[in-house]
């Protein structure tokens, strides 16, 4: 009786085998190559381009180096082009400013004087018509102006397109003075005697000079230090005023003559003398304030 084992014969062949079993895939780290296949190639091909797309790259970057490199050589011609453009305004503007007749010279006026002295002082001023505008000498035509005695200041302005503005203050009579000769001369504030008239304009007081040293500017300072300080109520009180230098003015004050001296101290000259006309002295001497004299 025979037995049925898990061997089984080959025909012809004396010999036992088992039997075969089916044959699994070998894996890899247990996972089957499909798996692993799959897994690596993905990465394998996003990790290094192609051959076409590295020529595409290289392409892209050698133009925009090229553009790039244009834009640098061009800079410099574009840079010199604005700089000859803003120079050619520059020179046309110039030129029309101080060299051509379009804002040249066309008129003078004066303004601030009487209209006696507009035509002299035009005249003295002596700015060339049809000269650019620009280039007159401000400062030159002022002093020529300011030679005229009557002129107390001046000043030039330019009014665009084509006037040249002369301002001039005129002097103000303050006093006048009689000289030994009989000459009536005006002096303003600042003692200076800028006109000969044959009679005194009304309300300016007239003062004497004793010579003719008594009219240089220091002593004319000094006889308009003493009319200026006297008050309103003591002027129409006042007779004469002499002057005969720079130190000595006297003035006559109802029936006493006061020695004033120079220009120092005006205003306490000033108090002394109206506290010591009150004793109606012959003489009241303040031209040393710190020591006054009456007799």
């Amino acid at each position: 009786m025979s037995r049925t084992t898990g061997s089984t014969r080959t025909p012809g062949d004396g010999t036992s085998r088992a039997p075969e079993r089916p044959s699994s895939p070998p894996t890899t780290h247990g996972r089957r190559p499909s798996e692993h296949q799959s897994a690596r190639t993905p990465a394998r091909t996003s990790g290094h381009p192609t051959g076409s797309g590295r020529t595409t790259g290289l392409a892209s970057s050698a133009a925009r180096f090229q553009r790039r490199a244009q834009e640098v050589r061009r800079r410099p011609l574009r840079l010199g082009a604005y700089v000859a453009g803003l120079l050619v305004v520059v020179g046309f503007l110039v030129w029309v400013v101080a060299f051509s007749p379009v804002l040249a010279v066309r008129k003078v006026d004066v303004v601030g004087v009487p209209e006696s002295e507009v035509g002299p002082i035009r005249a003295l001023a002596a700015v060339r018509m049809g000269e650019p505008l620009a280039r007159v000498d401000q400062a030159l035509v002022a002093a020529r102006v300011a030679e005229r005695a009557t002129v107390a200041d001046v000043s030039i302005e330019r009014s665009w397109p084509s006037t040249l503005v002369i301002h001039a203050s005129p002097r103000v009579p303050f006093l006048v003075v009689k000289n030994p000769q009989g000459q009536l001369k005006v002096v303003d504030d600042e003692g200076v005697a800028y006109a000969q008239v044959t009679r005194a304009p009304k309300g300016v007081p007239v003062v004497d000079a004793a010579s003719d040293a008594a009219v240089s500017r220091d002593a004319l300072e000094a006889a308009v230090s003493v009319v200026r300080v006297l008050p309103a109520s003591m002027q129409h009180r006042v007779g004469k005023v002499t002057v005969s230098s720079a130190n000595l003015v006297t003035l006559t004050i109802g029936r006493t003559t006061v020695v004033w001296g120079g220009v120092q101290e005006p205003e306490r000259k000033l108090a002394i003398m109206t506290a010591l006309l009150k004793g109606s002295p012959k003489v009241v001497d303040v031209s040393a304030p710190d020591t006054p004299v009456t007799r």
